[in-house]
């Protein structure tokens, strides 16, 4: 159908003030304008009309307002407005309405869930438009959310219930939970249908038990009784039975039954009797032996009062380390700020997060990593106040609460903190160091109440981590801004790899000696459609945490080395390809397996690999990191210490790894010429390495006077701004063919 004439126009320009085609605009205005949804006339993508409540709907003041409008503003983004019309076309075309219930944007910025009804005006020509039907379902949805976790956490309650549930109708089993199954000894489902007489022990009991329930149950009231059911093997369980009609008006509708084994209890009850009976023959042969009774007694009492202490303490306190849960943190912190409050005095919350705890589970097994929480929970409970809360959240997250503390007192808690995580922990044969990840929180500038002050104190750690861990950070409006930007490229990290958003660049490595390049380092990088090129820096510990750097350092392992062996094909003389390695990458146990399968799926040698591994990673936990290091010393692959210099690994330690190279770090190599402390690291790093027998690649090399030095320094190789940016494979090609025909790069 064509599209509606301005109503207003046409009654203008006729003539007559009451003709039939005038009666109907009026009656087709008043319906749009009555409409209780929105309506709205669309062609090429904008608003050609629409009714008040289209405009209500979206925010608009008046209809009028909408005229003209791009009709992509009523939506999310420009990709789900492009997807409607790829899902809606085929089906408009045809000639039949499109339907769909999706997310609609307002004016104001606010989603909303709507109901879309949509038709062509003319399905031979789409020219003429499309009209459209909405209808804000926003309510009804959250509505229908409700009802369905209502439903569900019903579902729970009756599958997870530690008695047994059971509905009859005429006295026939039309649903029963697991529990009341394996009471009786049953199978899933094989009571079901079943005449509740199955589990009697005869027609007698049975008879006598519907008899005694009928009256109660019709009248709307309980009928409770102790009963003798029969299991499946024949034996006897004693049970205690409530019921209850699910509606006495509606008889049919049946019965819910409600069933508890108490055999044991009747025994206990049995036995306890017999123990009186006992007693009173026992108190009256031997009266000299009722002091004793009355002391038995008396140990009872003491120690039921010792099982109520122990069910309160395990309410309120962690059971591994003993320190308050987040129940009894609760408690203490409403005190704390209502306290707080009244006094006008300050108080501090710090969430501590332990740096990289899951190694040691994963390395040295939870019952070291057990010992280990006990261990750092006592030293934090002797470094605060007899007031303070150290609370254990749970793995290896703690919170302290600190009533009165400012930003110093806090700031000098947090010290204390570090200054005490230094001193390693002896854990078995284990001698461990743990740092811990700290964010602050202050009552009342972050927040008044104990749930908003722990999410800014969670946001603050999570701050400290990215800031390089081990430290603490104060919690800053800026800083959740900065989260809500990790969580994107948490979110948007997930999916970048299968949409293709990663590649590589390569900067070269030179041998000083020869001038040509040896190797080159794979380098990764991250060009995001909307975010555009995020850093390596940025996004690198964000797929650490995540665990997403497994599969994309996968992916730069493959794609580097099909590479490497692309330009080999290809007549280009290169020993090897550098790939860096994360930590989590490195802890993984199947590493040397992986790098096994993948040199052997691209028809590598192993030694056309070179990994480099940052020092901290190899000094964390020595031995783990040899154990791995020798298996792929083993392969054959080569090992080489990235950032040489910046950790604090020992002479001893680094003697006894698997290494191929020492890769010397820019912040040694940039002030080589002004700074004399530089120039003398740097010439003991090359002499420790000649001594060892190792290679040395000096990174982040920009000027001449820097490689003068490092050459007269007997340096291997070099590799920086002054050699090679890092640049994409093709440019990288390039070079490599002009090597073929130079003899030299260096003149």
């Amino acid at each position: 159908m064509p599209p509606l004439p301005d109503t207003l126009g046409l009654l203008k320009s006729i003539p007559s003030p009451d003709t039939s085609l005038e009666r109907t605009l009026r009656e087709q205005q008043a319906l749009l304008d009555n409409a209780g949804v929105g309506i709205v006339f669309l062609r090429q993508r904008m608003v050609v009309r629409c009714n008040q409540r289209y405009a209500e709907i979206f925010g608009y003041e008046t209809h009028q307002s909408l005229v003209g409008e791009k009709s992509d503003a009523f939506h999310p983004d420009r990709a789900a407005f492009r997807a409607l019309g790829r899902a809606a076309y085929p089906v408009l075309a045809a000639g039949q309405p499109y339907r769909v219930e999706r997310l609609m944007r307002r004016r104001c910025g606010t989603l909303f869930w709507a109901r879309l009804t949509g038709s062509l005006l003319n399905p031979e020509d789409t020219a003429e438009g499309s009209i459209w039907i909405i209808d804000d379902i926003d309510d009804q949805r959250q509505a229908q959310e409700q009802l369905d976790a209502a439903v569900w956490e019903k579902q729970v309650l009756f599958d997870h219930a530690m008695v047994g549930i059971v509905f009859l109708r005429d006295r026939r089993l039309t649903r029963c939970n697991n529990h009341f199954e394996l009471m009786l000894g049953y199978e899933p489902g094989e009571l079901q249908g079943c005449l509740s007489r199955r589990w009697y022990t005869n027609d007698a009991d049975w008879e006598d038990v519907g008899q005694r329930s009928q009256g109660p149950l019709s009248q709307g009231l309980a009928f409770a009784a102790e009963l003798k059911l029969c299991k499946k093997d024949g034996s006897i369980v004693v049970c205690e039975v409530r019921s209850k009609a699910i509606d006495p008006s509606q008889p049919n509708n049946g019965s819910v039954w409600i069933t508890m084994d108490i055999t044991e209890r009747q025994q206990a009850q049995a036995a306890l009797q017999h123990m009186h009976h006992e007693l009173e023959r026992v108190v009256q042969q031997r009266t000299h032996e009722l002091s004793e009774t009355v002391e038995n007694l008396h140990q009872e009492i003491h120690n039921r009062r010792q099982d109520q202490e122990r069910i309160y303490w395990l309410a309120h306190y962690d059971p591994l380390t003993g320190l308050p849960n987040r129940t009894l943190l609760a408690e203490r912190s409403r005190d704390a700020i209502a306290a707080a409050q009244r006094s006008h005095t300050p108080l501090a919350v710090i969430f501590l997060d332990l740096d990289h705890f899951k190694h040691i589970n994963d390395s040295l097994g939870h019952r070291v990593g057990d010992a280990l929480l006990v261990a750092i929970a006592n030293r934090l409970r002797a470094l605060v106040r007899e007031n303070d809360t150290v609370c254990r959240l749970g793995g290896d997250e703690f919170i302290l609460l600190l009533p009165g503390a400012n930003a110093n007192g806090a700031a000098r808690v947090a010290n204390k903190l570090l200054e005490a995580s230094r001193r390693a922990y002896q854990i078995d044969t284990h001698e461990l160091t743990m740092a811990p990840s700290m964010g602050i929180a202050l009552f009342p500038d972050d927040g008044v109440d104990f749930d908003t002050l722990s999410q800014c104190a969670d946001v603050a750690m999570y701050r400290s981590k990215l800031d390089g861990r081990n430290t603490y950070r104060f919690f800053t409006p800026q800083m959740q801004a900065q989260s809500l930007r990790a969580l994107l490229l948490e979110n948007a990290l997930r999916r970048a790899l299968e949409r293709g958003q990663f590649s590589l660049v390569y900067q070269p490595q030179f041998c000083i000696a020869s001038g040509e390049i040896r190797s080159v380092e794979a380098l990764l990088r991250w060009s995001h459609p909307e975010l555009g090129n995020i850093s390596p820096a940025e996004f690198i510990p964000i797929a650490e945490d995540c665990g997403q750097i497994l599969p994309i350092g996968e992916w730069v392992l493959r794609t580097a080395l099909a590479q490497l062996k692309s330009w080999r094909a290809q007549g280009m003389v290169l020993e090897t390809m550098a790939v860096n390695l994360s930590a989590v990458q490195f802890r993984q146990p199947q590493l040397p397996e992986l790098i096994t399968q993948i040199l052997t799926d691209i028809g590598l040698a192993p030694d056309s690999l070179e990994l480099e591994l940052t020092e901290g990673v190899a000094v964390e936990d020595p031995r783990a990191a040899i154990a791995t290091m020798d298996q792929l010393h083993a392969c054959g692959v080569r090992l080489a210490i990235d950032d040489f210099g910046t950790g604090y690994s020992s002479l001893s330690q680094l003697k006894r790894f698997p290494i191929y190279k020492l890769k010397i770090d820019q912040s040694f190599v940039r002030d080589l010429g002004e700074d004399a402390d530089d120039r003398a690291i740097v010439s003991a790093i090359i002499r420790m390495a000649q001594a060892m027998g190792l290679h040395t690649t000096a990174e982040g090399v920009e000027t001449q006077e820097q490689m003068n030095f490092l050459h007269e320094q007997g340096c291997s190789d070099v590799q920086g701004y002054l050699c090679g940016r890092p640049i994409p494979a093709e440019q990288m090609h390039s070079l490599l063919m002009h090597q073929r025909t130079e003899s030299t790069l260096f003149t």
